[in-house]
């Protein structure tokens, strides 16, 4: 099959959610058109991930399942992913998450503007997507063009979202041409991807087209590491001003102690991940914050930090992941009210 078979590949890499998968299959197929395929890449499942593919495949003709023999890890699945599709485009989608009715045909139309790149927009819900944590994940009101001379003001505005890779429709020959290798170990691979070298026309959809599954994260054990460490020298890697990149995130959030009581107070940060990564870099009295952090009661983090951010009424993700995390202690029967007085007034 030639590189060019179809307008667009949806390309969904899967780990053992069996459990999952199936609901986000449904909200696709309900909208493929003749022009797309639906490429799931598996790396290695040892769920019954390949028995809920295999009911799928044999009643829906675009799916095409690809399953590898060893797990190579979620970056490198989405490599190979691009690699395997036969679309002019690739989706890089979750295997959790579900795509509205008119989300493919929305954004095959905005294809037909020919972009390198585009970016669609999401709205955060809980795990049983009983609840709306956030209603516009990528925080632009209108549809955006940015062309080459606008490369860093899209870096500005879209970086914040751009952590999240289900938004990411890209050109396969582009991603191919690109060097994904030195980001393969990134957790982002995307990103790099994207900002290694200016792109000449980016597109944005600013409708919520996709229903993100928040809270259920292949990764969020490793969020300390991810979101102190990998993503900040990601981002502080690519060519732009360092007024951009500072005003996007510290090139060191681990120094924040208010960070990382966050951290402590969802059981992310402990003496284990201070020694780790903290108690060679630090001196002094930083040393001694970030070592009081890390042996702060949990439940105490817990409690002062989600009253933190329930008292600035805002912020409702990162308080539905203080309510839910395992040293939580408040009460599930009292999550609903915590939103309702989490709400911005």
């Amino acid at each position: 099959m030639s590189a060019a078979s179809f307008k667009l590949s949806l390309c969904i890499v899967t780990y053992n959610r069996a459990g999952f998968i199936g609901e986000t299959l449904e909200s696709i197929l309900r909208g493929i058109r003749p022009d797309t395929e639906l490429l799931v890449f598996d790396g290695a499942s040892t769920d019954d991930t390949p028995a809920v593919m295999a009911r799928y495949s044999s009643r829906h003709p675009a799916i095409r399942y690809v399953r590898e023999q060893v797990n190579s890890g979620l970056e490198r699945g989405f490599d190979k992913a691009v690699d395997h599709a036969a679309g002019e485009y690739c989706w890089l989608l979750s295997d959790d998450d579900l795509l509205k009715p008119d989300a493919i045909s929305r954004v095959l139309k905005a294809l037909d503007a020919n972009p390198d790149l585009l970016l669609v927009n999401a709205e955060v819900r809980n795990v049983d997507f009983t609840r709306m944590l956030d209603p516009r994940m990528f925080r632009i009101p209108i549809d955006r063009v940015y062309g080459a001379s606008d490369f860093e003001e899209f870096f500005s505005t879209a970086t914040p979202y751009l952590s999240f890779v289900g938004g990411v429709v890209i050109r396969r020959s582009l991603w191919l041409e690109r060097d994904r290798a030195p980001y393969l170990d990134t957790m982002f691979v995307h990103v790099g991807v994207i900002f290694q070298k200016p792109l000449k026309k980016i597109t944005t959809i600013a409708d919520p087209l996709i229903v993100i599954r928040y809270g259920n994260g292949s990764w969020t054990a490793r969020s300390f590491e991810i979101w102190m460490f990998k993503w900040p020298r990601l981002i502080w890697s690519f060519a732009f001003s360092e007024q951009a990149k500072s005003k996007l995130f510290p090139r060191e959030p681990w120094r924040n102690v208010r960070k990382l009581l966050y951290y402590r107070a969802l059981d992310a940060y402990s003496t284990a991940e201070y020694r780790r990564f903290i108690a060679d870099q630090s001196r002094g009295a930083a040393r001694v914050l970030s070592f009081a952090a890390a042996v702060t009661p949990r439940a105490f983090a817990n409690f002062f930090v989600t009253l933190y951010f329930l008292v600035r009424r805002q912020d409702p993700v990162s308080l539905y992941a203080l309510a839910h995390c395992r040293s939580s202690i408040w009460p599930a029967r009292w999550v609903d009210s915590l939103f309702e007085a989490a709400a911005p007034l």
